[in-house]
């Protein structure tokens, strides 16, 4: 039964089964890589594990292999949006003629030739602790194949259930209870005076004298409050398309948690940079979504192919452009509520992704930011 596989075979499924189920690397797909395999780990010590079972007998044909290689790293770089990027590049059949560049800061080539090699080498070992105890054998090795493959699909299998869990269709109920308070609260400003603007300032209106003053709910209250008709429908649109989507993706509570606090840094920018205006309206929140998405996008980068740079950046850009551009918006507001939903994402976290010292963070990073805006509104004073 060993004769039917190669030790090359054995020795390829060995490492995939490794990285997938003890390293948690993800098979890449690279368009005409042929007897190589990749995997990526954004959180391992290598971001990127290159498995290359080609016969590679020269210094010239190495030469040209990361070559190659590094056109497929840049374009891993482009779509992860990663600065830099580390890659471990294990050789199964490297001729010991070939000169290896150890002194390469960005490729780390080994040359594994078995099973055995694997605990041996010194770079491996480093790196990956775990492989050294890692229980690779050499007997009935079709049945070690058929065992890893049932491993992997299975560990593959656990990726695509958070997967679907994350992303699948869930009822919507927060978004649409902000909807119906800013319609209430729009016809409460109709109905409890006469003057609109009057009635915009006793129900929450954001005002920097008169959060000096003690009111400080204003922050809060004033992200509920429009203008006008107009003002309300094109903000409760935008907040129907985007607060459910955040709502699917990072579920109801923490939603509600990131739109409160994204309301609250808006209007904290906006009594910094605005002295006398009344600041009112769900813009600043509805920002801190985008934040929001910013934040989730880039952690599910891979799942999400280019949706980040192709869409969800743009439409970020786009919208403080236009707050430049045309007088009257308070752009303050967008930025507050913009820094302020990503840091809120940071604090609540994101489901299978993000860890307790990253929510911690994000408490600290809040708070400091919070703390001065205040100490700059009390000096403009």
């Amino acid at each position: 039964m060993n004769a039917i596989v190669s030790n090359k075979d054995e020795l390829i499924m060995s490492l995939v089964h490794y990285f997938v189920t003890e390293e948690n690397y993800t098979p890449i797909n690279v368009q005409g890589a042929q007897n190589e395999i990749w995997l990526e780990n954004l959180d391992g010590p290598y971001k990127i594990v290159r498995i290359n079972s080609k016969y590679i007998h020269n210094d010239e044909q190495y030469n040209f292999d990361l070559f190659k290689m590094k056109f497929v790293i840049k374009q891993i770089k482009k779509k992860t949006l990663s600065f830099k990027m580390n890659v471990l590049n294990i050789c199964l059949d490297l001729n010991n003629i070939v000169k290896i560049d150890e002194e390469d800061k960005k490729i780390s080539t080994v040359n594994i030739s078995d099973i055995n090699d694997l605990k041996k080498n010194k770079l491996l070992k480093k790196s990956y602790p775990k492989i050294e105890k890692n229980n690779f054998t050499k007997t009935d090795s079709l049945m070690n194949i058929i065992h890893a493959t049932e491993d992997i699909n299975n560990k593959t299998a656990r990726e695509n259930d958070k997967y679907e869990d994350i992303f699948k269709p869930k009822p919507i109920i927060v978004t649409k209870v902000i909807m119906l308070i800013c319609f209430a609260m729009y016809i409460a400003t109709l109905l409890v005076n006469n003057n609109f603007n009057v009635a915009l300032i006793l129900l929450g209106a954001n005002n920097r004298s008169l959060v000096l003053g003690g009111q400080v709910w204003r922050l809060l209250t004033s992200a509920f409050l429009h203008g006008n008709l107009l003002h309300l429908l094109v903000n409760m649109y935008s907040l129907w398309i985007i607060g459910s989507q955040v709502e699917t993706y990072i579920g109801k509570w923490k939603f509600l948690v990131i739109y409160l606090l994204s309301a609250t840094m808006g209007s904290l920018f906006s009594i910094v940079f605005y002295a006398n205006s009344i600041s009112i309206g769900a813009s600043g929140a509805l920002f801190g979504l985008m934040g929001s998405l910013l934040y989730f996008g880039y952690h599910y980068r891979l799942y999400l192919s280019n949706t980040l740079t192709s869409q969800i950046i743009p439409i970020i850009i786009l919208n403080l452009l236009f707050g430049f551009t045309v007088p009257g918006i308070d752009n303050a507001c967008h930025i507050g509520g913009l820094i302020g939903g990503y840091l809120s994402t940071m604090i609540v976290g994101l489901k299978y992704k993000s860890k307790v010292s990253e929510n911690i963070n994000g408490i600290i990073v809040y708070l400091l930011l919070a703390a001065f805006l205040v100490y700059a509104l009390l000096k403009l004073v």
